[in-house]
This record gives C-alpha cells, structure tokens and sequence, in this order.
C-alpha cells in the first residue's frame, strides 16, 4: 500500500556504494551496521548528497538521537517501532522532499533581497547562485522566509522543522542554524540570517 521500492545493504560500505549506484528518494539507516557503523555513513553521505535520511537506533538517551541529528539526520525512529509509525514517517519526509505542489493560497516563491527560494523546484539561489541544501536545511529557510523579520525561538525552530520537544541543554538547533548560515551568508557579502542574543534568530535584510 505504501508503493516503496526497496534495496537492501549489508553494511555501512555496502549502503554508500549502493547510494552512489541508486540516488535513491530516502534512506532508511541503521545505527548498529558493520564494517561502518550508520553515523559515519551519514557523516559520509552528507558530504555529497542531501538525500533525506531517517535514522533506526535502540539508543534512546536525548544526548544520542540530538548526535544523529546533528550529523545530518532528517528523522529518527526509536526501536522496537510499530510498522505502521516508520512508513508514516517514511511518507512525511517523502512530502517534505517533493517539489510542492501549487495552491492558490500559498506563493510558491519565497524572496528576500537576493535570496530566492523556489518551492516547486525545490531549489534554493542567492545572487543568482545554487545553494545546495539538504532537506532539512531547506525546510529550515523555507520557515525563516515564510517568517521573515520575525525572530524564531528555538522551541519553535525544533518543534516546527523537526517536530520534537528539545532538551534546552541540547545544540542540535544553533548547529543546524550554522550549517544553514555557512552556505546562505558566509560565501556572501551580506548576512541575512542573525542570532538574537537570549532570543532565537531572524531572517532579515538590516542596513549596512
């Protein structure tokens, strides 16, 4: 019913090799595999691919899925889990990575100064240069132009992009934040994206 078609790895070499080889939609990735454990073949993946990737970990300790997380994961899944919970949350990053589809109640092009966002696409441009987001870094824009000139906790940052509740000891937003800083602001002239101090971030153009 749910229409995915599946490729299976043995191991952590094994899941790279046949990435490259697919370019799948989505990866299901084991913490525990062998050879290369699932974290080292994100942090390897993400290095070239912005693939959404949903991490299957028995590890349930807040300090161990915000390391998921951080090295790039788009979800996270605790085992044992209802079968019925991993393709819905295998549905929701399919939706969340598919180009969106028009509505005459939402613009599908998102713009502030020389930043672009084009929803349909998918495709993220500032000065006429491709930004090459990951999934979840996309989604993070998208919320920051949508509120652009509003500052964003960072409750409502994690609660919004990946729909959990944070520890407040926990990085795992100002990290993301920084990723999504180094290719939107640092090969530019003009930061758009800035801190506010004990308050969140805000996407604004301010004057020089």
């Amino acid at each position: 019913a749910s229409n995915f078609e599946v490729s299976i790895a043995e191991n952590g070499r094994q899941a790279l090799e046949l990435h490259a080889a697919q370019t799948p939609d989505l990866v299901i990735l084991d913490w525990n595999l062998p050879e290369l454990d699932g974290l080292e073949v994100l942090r390897r993946l993400r290095q070239y691919a912005s693939t959404p990737v949903l991490m299957l970990t028995a590890m349930g300790r807040v300090e161990d899925r915000v390391t998921g997380l951080q090295a790039g994961a788009d979800d996270y899944l605790l085992k044992p889990f209802a079968f019925s919970e991993l393709v819905a949350r295998l549905q929701a990053l399919v939706r969340r990575a598919a180009p969106a589809s028009p509505s005459s109640g939402d613009t599908l092009r998102l713009k502030l100064a020389d930043l672009e966002l084009d929803l349909l696409r998918r495709k993220a441009s500032r000065a006429g240069q491709n930004l090459d987001l990951t999934a979840q870094e996309f989604t993070l824009l998208t919320l920051f132009l949508r509120k652009k000139g509003r500052i964003l906790s960072r409750t409502e940052l994690a609660e919004q992009v990946w729909d959990m509740h944070f520890d407040s000891q926990t990085n795992v937003v100002e990290v993301a934040v920084r990723r999504l800083r180094s290719k939107l602001d640092a090969p530019f002239n003009t930061p758009l994206l800035h801190t506010v101090r004990g308050m969140g971030y805000v996407l604004e153009l301010r004057a020089p």
